[in-house]
């Protein structure tokens, strides 16, 4: 099998091809594939990710395909997701001061809630389908507590983020599930300057600002208003707040930060969810072990991330030439590590392919590592502690009821449906 189909969308449609990155990763685990470097280990990856002066987030952004014009590479580079140091570590220090411990205790309380009651809604059903039916709303719910949206207004974030995501899956790409008497005035105004597809048939690159018009719309005004009517949200907490140098978060920086959490932080836990229970429903003995022994849970969480890494890939760009696993890589070339082979790479986890809920605490990165390590991971973790939890309560052990539907993306390791049923 040729190494290039690992950047190929339509491989994911049938799953992560496991196999061959196991064995690109013990002959090549720097290969070159494309016009980009794929690093494969995971002390290779850990190595790219934690030295942003040689491995840049800022020069071509963070996805494998370069941004269309100048406009657009200029505009991903306001992201804290695609910036480097020191720009990254002032807008992460202001954001991180605003989760504080107030607002991060009402969202746990808060999320095991939802959680309860998005089981309990199919709980008489006796199936339903767990991708589309549970684990879609539960992170919208979150992100909505964390910006402070209005409840009606978080399937706008499902939409937007199946948009950005699902640019390669026709079925995604020009979701649009929100009806306008549903939601705010807000959203409405938002809504009114939503895209539509082109003569071609196609919608605009989400991945440029003027493919997301709705979505900046929206956050627009919902950073003023959060600057003039504060809460008590993470987000209010963000705008209210002032540094010892009198910087403070810019309306336009709100707007790229409401992009970032309500694509990247809804998505990644989107696919997590359904990718924790596809491991589990794979492993009924594993499933069992949960069932009778909850103290588990946290340790399983850490091993569903690891087993079906959500997010498989991020790219860097060479500041200079350099060396890594004895491949010579040019300034300017593209760096791209593959998270989905780091956390199976058998030099540190033992078996790994062996989806083991008891398996000892272990250095999965799928939150990344280094400077841009996922300031969300802690909400996430919580999200998947509590419908787990959930789920273990109330429908007790569940089976799979049909064939699981994956997203076709090199980016994202996506299910989109994933039928189960119980008794």
């Amino acid at each position: 099998m040729s190494s290039a189909v690992i950047a190929d969308p339509d491989t994911y449609v049938t799953g992560v091809p496991y196999d061959l990155l196991a064995r690109l990763r013990r002959e090549t685990p720097v290969t070159r594939i494309g016009d980009f470097w794929a690093v494969l280990r995971h002390s290779d990856v850990r190595h790219v990710l934690r030295t942003p002066a040689v491995f840049s987030s800022q020069l071509g952004g963070t996805q494998i395909r370069d941004p269309a014009t100048a406009e657009d590479l200029r505009y991903v580079r306001r992201m804290m997701l695609n910036m480097d140091p020191p720009e990254h570590g002032r807008l992460r220090g202001l954001l991180t001061k605003a989760f504080t411990p107030r607002a991060v205790g009402r969202i746990a309380e808060r999320i095991e809630g939802w959680a309860r009651d998005l089981v309990a809604a199919v709980a008489d059903r006796g199936e339903c389908d767990f991708a589309k039916d549970i684990a879609a709303d539960l992170p919208l719910l979150t992100l909505a507590e964390v910006f402070g949206v209005p409840e009606q207004d978080r399937r706008l974030m499902f939409d937007w983020s199946n948009r950005v995501i699902g640019f390669q899956d026709a079925e995604y790409a020009v979701s649009a599930t929100v009806r306008a008497d549903d939601v705010t005035d807000l959203a409405r105004a938002a809504l009114a300057v939503r895209p539509g597809p082109g003569p071609d048939g196609q919608m605009p690159d989400p991945r440029s600002r003027a493919g997301m018009p709705d979505l900046y719309a929206y956050a627009h005004a919902l950073g003023e208003h959060k600057r003039a009517h504060p809460g008590d949200d993470v987000m209010s907490n963000l705008m209210r707040y002032v540094d010892d140098g009198g910087g403070r978060v810019s309306i336009e920086e709100f707007e790229n930060l409401f992009w970032l959490f309500s694509v990247a932080g809804n998505e990644t836990l989107r696919n997590g969810l359904p990718g924790g229970m596809a491991a589990l429903l794979a492993h009924p003995e594993q499933y069992r072990k949960l069932l009778d022994d909850r103290s588990l849970l946290p340790g399983a969480v850490e091993e569903m991330l690891r087993w079906h890494t959500p997010v498989m890939h991020f790219r860097r760009t060479a500041t200079q030439d350099t060396r890594l696993s004895d491949v010579d890589i040019k300034a300017g070339d593209k760096v791209v590590v593959w998270f989905s082979s780091a956390n199976r790479d058998e030099t540190v986890f033992p078996d790994p392919d062996v989806f083991d809920v008891t398996r000892a605490p272990s250095e999965h990165l799928t939150f990344g590592h280094g400077p841009h390590f996922c300031l969300g991971s802690h909400l996430a973790r919580m999200q998947m502690r509590a419908l787990f939890a959930a789920v273990f309560d109330q429908l007790g052990e569940v089976r799979l009821a049909g064939e699981p539907r994956r997203l076709r993306s090199n980016f994202q390791n996506g299910i989109k449906s994933l039928p189960i049923r119980w008794d």
